[in-house]
């Protein structure tokens, strides 16, 4: 939602669960102090230099993730494996999602926010640090000085012994993974003290990448039921109640992108921010990122569909914004990302005649054999975002997030 009140995901693979459906419901008014003690009128440079930022920032992971989920899509590291959303998943997820923004809702009705929210700040520690590092993985390989040796290194935890020892951790990594943990532990820590909004959007922007990287949705028609499903979502709890505008001003977490509307009169201390929710980025991103795998697929040398979608987006959050900023009155985003995201690329396919060969085409990854499954623990390699793949199947196994498969055919 955007307020601008406007996250998969996600961790990059983690952060699906309990924390995308409030990715949807942050918020983000042009008019509204976060404190609520005061009205705050902004400047016209200040709001456009706000909203402006806001869609930069939103476009940039969905770009630069979509492209990076074509490499992601094509890798032969099994611990690299992107998550993949059927047909199945989609229907289930706007129910799922609105149990668990409801049951948000209660939990903080009844407990104490500030220590819900402290757990919520290690948490996000740990996902943050992981998701950013990860973000950071292929620039720090391109920058990495070749005069320093790149050593490798694991980190291996056991259970029982001799033929009874089981892998519960099994970690390796390399000195460029090393800088790149070290680096993204400094922001984390930055977070957490201060909960700058500078380190907030780095951990928003990487959530947002990995997530449309990491998520993959199987074919157009479940990217379908998936983006109407939460258009229905979306517009139910921000039109028909206050339950997601109370669960966005309660949760404080990097589920959400900020700038603050008052940086040119108070520079990097302003704390009047509008914001864009996380979900209204990754939702659509991963529906865009497979249109670019469809296009990739035509071998037609040109990205018809990936374009148009993606024109389609910045044309709906603009849409967004301008109707919240002339009503001033909170919007839910996906009422008109949803119809643009969707719209425009059919329209595309209607015009060109592929339409059929659009919505027959499968973006499905093989799964390797020997591919860690989750039994009893997890087993983690490969490369920082093993760790969060990782810690999503945990998510998964105790049902706080919907499940997402590898890749299958799905009947429905």
């Amino acid at each position: 939602m955007s307020e601008a009140q406007t996250a998969p995901a996600s961790a990059p693979e983690a952060a699906a669960a309990a924390v995308l459906e409030a990715l949807n419901s942050t918020d983000s008014n042009g008019t509204e102090a976060l404190n609520a003690t005061a009205k705050f009128v902004a400047t016209p440079e200040g709001t456009a230099l706000a909203y402006g930022s806001l869609v930069l920032m939103a476009l940039l992971p969905i770009f630069f993730g979509a492209l990076r989920s074509v490499s992601c899509s094509k890798s032969k590291n099994a611990s690299e494996m992107p998550e993949t959303i059927t047909g199945r998943d989609a229907m289930r997820f706007p129910i799922i999602a609105s149990c668990t923004l409801f049951g948000l809702y209660l939990f903080f009705k009844v407990f104490s926010q500030e220590y819900i929210n402290m757990l919520l700040s290690l948490y996000f520690f740990v996902l943050g640090v992981l998701a950013l590092s990860h973000t950071m993985s292929p620039l720090m390989s391109r920058i990495f000085p070749t005069s320093i040796p790149n050593k490798q290194f694991q980190l291996l935890f056991t259970q029982g012994s001799g033929d009874n020892k089981e892998e519960i951790v099994n970690y390796e990594f390399d000195t460029k993974n090393l800088v790149c943990l070290v680096i993204s532990s400094v922001v984390g820590v930055w977070y957490v003290l201060k909960k700058h909004w500078i380190a907030n959007n780095l951990f928003g922007l990487a959530f947002a990448l990995n997530g449309v990287e990491l998520l993959h949705l199987n074919n157009v028609s479940t990217g379908c039921i998936l983006l109407w499903g939460l258009f229905v979502y979306d517009v139910f709890w921000v039109f028909g109640t206050n339950v997601m505008v109370t669960v966005a001003k309660s949760f404080e977490a990097p589920i959400k992108l900020v700038f603050p509307q008052d940086l040119l009169e108070k520079g990097l201390g302003a704390s009047n921010f509008a914001m864009l929710g996380l979900g209204d980025i990754v939702i659509p991103g991963i529906f865009i990122a497979l249109l670019l795998r469809f296009d990739v697929s035509l071998k037609k040398n040109s990205k018809t569909y990936f374009y148009a979608s993606f024109l389609a987006y910045i044309f709906g959050l603009g849409l967004t914004i301008f109707v919240m900023h002339t009503f001033k009155h909170a919007q839910p985003a996906l009422l008109y990302l949803v119809p643009a995201c969707v719209g425009f690329p059919v329209v595309v396919a209607l015009i060109k005649g592929e339409l059929t060969e659009m919505f027959s085409y499968e973006s499905s990854e093989v799964v390797l054999p020997g591919s860690p499954r989750l039994t009893s623990y997890p087993t983690v390699s490969g490369s920082p975002a093993s760790l969060a793949s990782s810690m999503e199947a945990i998510s998964m196994a105790t049902g706080s997030s919907p499940r997402h498969r590898r890749s299958q055919p799905d009947s429905m």
